[in-house]
This record gives C-alpha cells, structure tokens and sequence, in this order.
C-alpha cells in the first residue's frame, strides 16, 4: 500500500482509507474483526463522524489494544463553541481515546461557516481542544463548490474533504488548488453514493489523479477491503478499456441522481429518500425491474406517501428535485 503526507498535518496515511459509515450495518465484532484487517494490511487511516449513529461506538470497541495504529479521524455538525466542545467530548468517550488525529467541520453552508469562524462559533473548541491535546488538526467537509473555494484561504484548514469520482467532476480544479496549497484532500463518495457499481473502476479512476491524498470508501466486510485495496495498489495507467467503461458510467447516470448521503432527511412522513432512489435505479439504469421492485417492497414507507411538503429539497448539497424524482419512482414502481 502507498502512503501519503495528509497536507501540512504531516501525516502519514495510506492511500486508501476506511469510510466508517456502512458499518452501521454489522457490529462491535465485525467492525473489530475489519480494523484488525487493516492493520495487519496496512491501511490506517479511518473516518467516522459524530453523525454516522454507533459509527464511533463500534470504532472505539475495535480500536481496544490497536488504537496508535492508526490516524483517526472524525466530524461534528456542531456550529457553535458549546455543542462543538461537547461533541469532540462525545467523540474521545465512543473512540476511547484521549487523542483524535483529526477533527472536522462536516458540511457546513456558507452562512453556517460564518458562525463557526465568528466569536462563540465552532473554531474557538476546536482551537482549545487543539491546544490541550485533545485532537491534532482541524478541517473541513463540504459539498458546495463555493464552501469548498472558501475554505482553500483558511488558515486554519489543514485538510479538505470533497466529492469526486468519475460522474463528479465540480471539484476537479479546487482539488489541484489543494495540492499547491498543501492541504491534504480527502476524497469522499468514491462510488458516488453507491451509483457507482463497478468499485474497482471507481477507484482506480480516483487513485489515477496524484492530487487525491486519500480515498474513503465505505466498507463493512473483509471482502470488499480486499477488493478494494487491490484496486488502489494498481499503479498501472488507466487503460482504453476502462476509460470506454468510464464514459459509459457517466452516460447512464449523468448528474442528476442521489448520492445517498441522506441530508434530505428526516422526511415528514417517513420515506427513506435515499433507498427509494437507489431501487428506483436499479430499475431505470440497470433493467433489474423484478428485483428492485422486491427491494423495494421492504420499505415500510413508499414514495407515493410523499405529501409533497418540500423540506427535504434545501438540505439536498446537490439540488436535486426530489419531489418529482419520487413522484417519478412511484409510476415507475407501478404505484
């Protein structure tokens, strides 16, 4: 496994990195059985966040006895002094640990940045944690280009976490600023939420642009480690092949879909946004009309329930018309 410098932290990564949030799915157990893995592989970078639920919980139970094995790092949605001082206190109680590598300001909107960086905002914590110990560095998340360019000029940003992959390309250019500017990047969404299903073309499509610092995907299971690490340690250039299959990717999926990371939520009645969109596509992009259509009969909630009261649209980073696209998925469905 190739290693990195994370920026101007100075420190020592591996390339690809461990997404924490789909070991929602297992255990303490199983998350234990995925660290010790990586470890004995080499991979020590992990990322988690206070809102990813037991994400942190099963980390801290896996972490016991292997904890300096690895660069741990963690976000808060917290805007303001107080909740981000209690969250970084949360955070150290669920890693059992009294040090975080790395502490981040998750997507935050402009108007919400503002707060974090004025007075009784969420940097005064995170400078005092930083000065006691508490965590190493401090950085930042995003979805919006315009958060993303901003933060290119604070000072105190030492890493910056974005989406790209081969059908988001918005960040391309800020991620090349990143690299000059010596800012770690910190690549999410790999995948794109899971639209993506060929993950070794995936990956090796990010891990192809030196300005990546680190790739996260999400894993849950030795298998898909395995898989993916192997896909990252392939150096070799990308191939005719794969640059055809790349080009078929983006034209199935172009830019309007859902990359699940579930901001829309919580719905007024119930609907899981994110899984209605994910079967939806599994019939639309992929002909699999019978299965998806099974899936799609687990949920308790459908997308005909939807009462069309419009909060999920302004949380979505991505400004996708949710209500038509889930009218869109009943008909399809055969509501």
């Amino acid at each position: 496994m190739e290693y990195r410098t994370l920026g101007k932290t100075g420190l020592k990564i591996s390339r690809m990195g461990f997404g924490g949030i789909p070991i929602q799915k297992i255990d303490e157990e199983g998350t234990r059985k995925l660290l010790h893995t990586m470890m004995e592989k080499g991979l020590n970078y992990i990322d988690s966040a206070r809102g990813y639920t037991v994400s942190e919980k099963y980390i801290g139970y896996g972490l016991e006895g292997i904890r300096e094995k690895f660069v741990l790092a963690t976000k808060s949605m917290a805007r303001t002094k107080e909740a981000m001082a209690a969250d970084i206190e949360t955070s150290l109680k669920n890693f059992r640990t009294d040090y975080i590598d790395l502490y981040q300001v998750h997507n935050p909107s402009m108007e919400q940045l503002d707060q974090v960086i004025g007075e009784g905002g969420a940097l005064e914590a995170l400078m005092e944690a930083k000065e006691a110990g508490k965590i190493g560095h401090i950085g930042l998340t995003a979805h919006s280009t315009a958060v993303f360019e901003r933060a290119l000029d604070l000072d105190w940003v030492e890493t910056i976490m974005f989406p790209y992959n081969i059908v988001e390309q918005q960040g391309a250019e800020l991620i090349h600023r990143c690299a000059e500017k010596n800012i770690g990047f910190i690549d999410m969404k790999p995948l794109a939420g899971g639209a993506i299903e060929d993950a070794t073309l995936a990956l090796r499509y990010v891990c192809s642009n030196p300005d990546v610092t680190v790739v996260i995907p999400g894993m849950a299971e030795v298998h898909e480690l395995d898989e993916n690490m192997e896909a990252c340690s392939d150096t070799e250039p990308l191939t005719e092949e794969e640059l055809a299959k790349m080009d078929r990717v983006r034209e199935q999926l172009g830019n309007d879909f859902c990359r699940r990371c579930n901001y829309c939520a919580p719905c007024t009645v119930g609907i899981n946004i994110p899984s209605v969109f994910l079967f939806a596509g599994y019939l639309q992009r992929y002909d699999l009309a019978d299965w998806a259509k099974d899936r799609y009969s687990t949920l308790p909630v459908k997308a005909s329930a939807c009462i069309e009261c419009g909060k999920c649209e302004p949380r979505c980073p991505y400004h996708l018309p949710i209500r038509e696209k889930l009218k869109q998925c009943a008909k399809d469905m055969g509501e």
